[in-house]
């Protein structure tokens, strides 16, 4: 085929897969959803990624952009029928780098830059980044992030958002084109910026510094602060956070953006805090978000039920990155991935035969959790994981100390080690709907992942369920970034009950109390994109060639 020849005289043969078996990695996705594709190809350059257009625009392919593919709602991976022309999948995982600018103060970053690598790079000049997420632990992009206006976990920083980028666009009368949004002079043709900004063939003074374009999101403490407003602090879809490759879910290929970076605080802390009443943590976050002079740097909720399921179905990944940290995992995700793929095709071995080994493993090791967490598990119901840093470490202490002479509950200050494991049991209740799935095959449980933006001013944020819902459920998981109000509900259905049915049961309760969803897994293709989303993709994707069908919309040439 001409277009296959074309691409491979580009990247060369290895990185053109043509093959359905070796390109199911790049086909299915996270969590859920399947699609077909002419191939996958894998660019290791911003000039070949360009050159791949050009193939791209001259053959009228539909493009699925895709990094890490972590994605848990199916919006980087081609969906099962539907489309008008030949789908090609474009992974930038190969396109890797970053460069600091303005004495650290700035980062570019590359396609395949991921979250990890900018935060381990950017710790050796004592600097923070824009956003920390969970998913940053297997193998998130930065860019993927700013694609979906991920949230993450920082309460003064808001969802990863820049208006400083450099992207290519498919225009309404079928011209591709390079936009250089990056504020860096870099030349004037395709070829040149692109290879100017990968050489770093530039200086300071090509660097631009425009007060109206910024590489962070706006007025967010200020946003969170305010909770007498009925509208959530945050989520994927809010109109002021939709800015060209901001929120724009793939419908612009972004070759780099540009971002801010944080100083280091000297020194954190972290306060576990435990109570039976939820009512208790509502009345703690309105006054540390109305009161405090220091905002913490996160407030990071778990729920009894979702406490004890991490502690059996996510020991084994708690060991993994107590022991050996964060870097392996990309590799550990992506072998187990791999070896999943192989033993599918042998008769022996049941689907998830690793993680079902991993899991009967984890009763041999003992209970990794430290002893003052399990005594407020056995004293309290809810927990709150408050960190803060430098001068609000004082000014928390003795908040606390004072607002539980009166109010359920207590708190205490974690040493180092309590602080990682107890981020660490946070961060793996995300996968245990999946793991439960995995080993218990024959039961048959589906699972139902719900992410919701809260309205600020809810003071009733902890869920009630009528009992014809609340019976249908095996086991809820809650946990989330409670100050604002974004909180993740996982539910393990009982045999037999369909989760797309009940979703919709759900939905209509999560309007009822003004909420929004999903609130940072973003569309993908499992939701209806709002109003303002729909016209964002539509006004930078004009003949709906990249990503057709994200947020259910037409997969059809021009939205047809």
């Amino acid at each position: 085929m001409t277009v296959i020849n074309d691409l491979e005289n580009i990247v060369g043969n290895r990185y053109v897969i043509t093959s359905k078996e070796k390109s199911l990695q790049y086909r299915e996705g996270y969590r859920s959803g399947r699609g077909d594709a002419l191939a996958v190809v894998r660019p290791g350059s911003l000039l070949e990624l360009w050159k791949i257009l050009q193939v791209v625009q001259k053959n009228d392919l539909i493009v699925i952009m895709q990094a890490a593919n972590t994605g848990l709602t199916e919006g980087s991976v081609p969906t099962d029928g539907g489309y008008d022309r030949d789908v090609l999948v474009i992974n930038v995982m190969r396109i890797k780098g970053m460069q600091l600018i303005d004495d650290n103060k700035q980062v570019i970053a590359f396609p395949g830059t991921t979250l990890h690598e900018l935060e381990t790079n950017l710790d050796k000049v004592h600097r923070d980044p824009h956003s920390v997420i969970g998913s940053s632990n297997i193998g998130a992009t930065v860019i993927g992030g700013i694609n979906n206006n991920s949230g993450g976990a920082l309460i003064q920083r808001g969802p990863a958002y820049t208006e400083l980028a450099l992207y290519a666009q498919i225009t309404a009368d079928g011209q591709l084109k390079l936009v250089n949004h990056l504020g860096i002079e870099l030349g004037s043709t395709p070829e040149e910026i692109l290879t100017n900004l990968e050489n770093h063939n530039y200086s300071a003074k090509d660097v631009q510094y425009d007060p109206n374009r910024v590489g962070h999101n706006r007025n967010y403490e200020e946003r969170v602060r305010n909770v007498t407003s009925d509208q959530p602090t945050r989520y994927n879809a809010d109109p002021q956070e939709l800015y060209e490759v901001s929120g724009s879910a793939g419908k612009l290929v972004a070759f780099a953006v540009r971002l801010d970076t944080y100083p280091k605080p000297k020194e954190t802390k972290v306060f576990y805090i435990g109570t039976n009443n939820p009512d208790v943590l509502e009345k703690l976050r309105r006054h540390i978000l109305t009161k405090f002079k220091h905002l913490p740097i996160s407030g990071e909720y778990m729920h009894k039920d979702a406490y004890d399921l991490a502690k059996k179905y996510g020991k084994d990944s708690l060991m993994v990155i107590e022991y050996l940290g964060t870097n392996p995992l990309p590799f550990l995700f992506s072998f187990r991935a791999a070896t999943e793929r192989k033993l599918r095709h042998i008769p022996t071995f049941k689907p998830d035969f690793i993680d079902r080994t991993l899991q009967k493993s984890s009763v041999l090791f003992p209970n990794q959790l430290p002893k003052r967490m399990e005594e407020f598990r056995n004293k309290y119901d809810h927990y709150l994981q408050l960190k803060v840093a430098d001068d609000g470490i004082a000014e928390t202490k003795q908040y606390l100390d004072e607002f539980f002479k009166d109010n359920e509950g207590g708190y205490f200050e974690c040493t180092p080690h309590e602080a990682n494991v107890a981020a660490i049991h946070r961060y793996v209740a995300a996968s245990v709907p999946i793991r439960y799935q995995e080993t218990h095959q024959k039961q048959g449980n589906q699972i139902l992942p719900l992410d919701v933006a809260l309205p600020r001013n809810e003071e009733k944020w902890f869920e009630t369920l009528p009992k014809e819902i609340d019976d249908q459920i095996q086991y809820k998981m809650y946990y989330g970034h409670f100050l604002d109000h974004v909180m993740h509900q996982d539910y393990i259905l009982k045999p037999g009950v369909d989760a797309h049915e009940l979703k919709k049961e759900m939905l209509k309760l999560f309007d009822a109390r003004g909420a929004i969803y999903p609130a940072e897994h973003n569309v993908g293709h499992l939701y209806h994109a709002p109003e303002a989303l729909v016209h964002h993709y539509r006004e930078n994707d004009p003949t709906n060639t990249f990503n057709p069908g994200i947020g259910l919309t037409s997969k059809k040439k021009n939205w047809q």
